[in-house]
């Protein structure tokens, strides 16, 4: 039996973690102690190093192209949408779905960041209550506080969004491609890494957060594979006049000096492809870049010219 002491904190995601995991029909088995697998996820919830610590972090194995080709329906084409808060995502995604009715769009789980206790049955709910379950609210309030919570509670969500079935009309459709507001790639690769190098998180929390990237992805990444990327891209300075005009409750805080980092990591990501990427196909994975700094809503000539780009990219996949 484990003992968790003094990491209560790593326990309950873990819990959470695999309740998530199981609901979803993935089977979990748990073996005894002396299995390499379990020395490896008791490394992982104790903290303690185990004798293949050294092992795993030599070897850095990556999911390749075809890891990816594999245990997962060919025929659709999975696609994310990246950018930066405010740029314009949730607004261009509904113009896909709106274009290409046979298309299936996976919005942000932003509901469920909003009203986090309304899934969970923990007694110890105190701030989250006070503040409505708003765990988006909590971390613009205190950033240090709750960015490592935020950050594990969004890759959860994300995780969740991707394994959710697609519907029986796209399947049915000659051309099936799935498009997400985000993925868990960005969620690491710019989110996760823009508050540890801005010191929101600490190094700990910046360890265990990629230690669960790492497991998760090993365990799930050919589920949660990609063909594509389309970046919208935008001045921090246009993203942060689009957040004013939107009126997020939970933005009124947001700086530009926070949209302009998260703009640096999407280009290190993104055009440059200069940040340390621990999964080949990601690292070669096709983009398509959508100067998004004018705008497109409403504007016939705007979206039909970004749509007809997305229509070329996504033959090319």
């Amino acid at each position: 039996m484990w003992t968790f002491k003094n990491n209560i904190a790593i326990a309950t995601h873990c819990c959470f973690l695999l309740q998530s995991l199981t609901s979803r029909g993935i089977n979990i088995i748990v073996l005894p102690l002396k299995t390499q697998q379990n020395r490896v996820f008791y490394r992982m919830i104790s903290g303690k190093p185990g004798p293949l610590q050294r092992e795993h972090r030599s070897k850095k194995r990556m999911h390749t192209a075809s890891d990816c080709d594999a245990n997962r329906n060919p025929v659709v084409k999975q696609v994310s949408v990246e950018g930066n808060i405010a740029v314009g995502k949730s607004t261009f995604t509904r113009l896909l779905g709106k274009t290409f009715t046979q298309w299936e769009v996976v919005p942000e789980p932003i509901s469920k960041w909003q009203d986090v206790t309304s899934n969970t049955k923990l007694e110890d709910i105190t701030s989250l209550t006070a503040c409505g379950g708003n765990l988006l609210q909590l971390l613009y309030d205190d950033t240090v506080r709750w960015a490592f919570t935020f950050q594990t509670c969004s890759l959860l969500s994300r995780i969740k969004a991707h394994l959710e079935p697609s519907s029986e009309k796209m399947l049915k459709a000659k051309d099936p491609v799935k498009i997400f507001e985000r993925s868990v790639y960005s969620d690491r690769y710019v989110f996760a890494k823009a508050v540890s190098e801005m010191h929101f998180i600490n190094e700990v929390e910046w360890a265990i957060y990629q230690d669960w990237h790492n497991f998760l992805m090993q365990e799930l990444g050919t589920r949660l594979c990609l063909d594509g990327i389309i970046y919208l891209r935008a001045s921090p300075e246009v993203c942060l006049e689009r957040s004013h005009r939107r009126d997020r409750l939970e933005e009124k805080g947001l700086s530009v000096d926070y949209l302009a980092e998260l703009h640096r990591q999407h280009e290190n990501w993104l055009i440059h492809r200069t940040a340390d990427i621990h999964f080949e196909h990601i690292q070669n994975i096709p983009v398509l870049v959508l100067d998004v700094n004018k705008e497109f809503e409403d504007i016939a000539e705007e979206e039909e010219k970004l749509v007809n780009q997305v229509k070329n990219f996504i033959k090319t996949l």
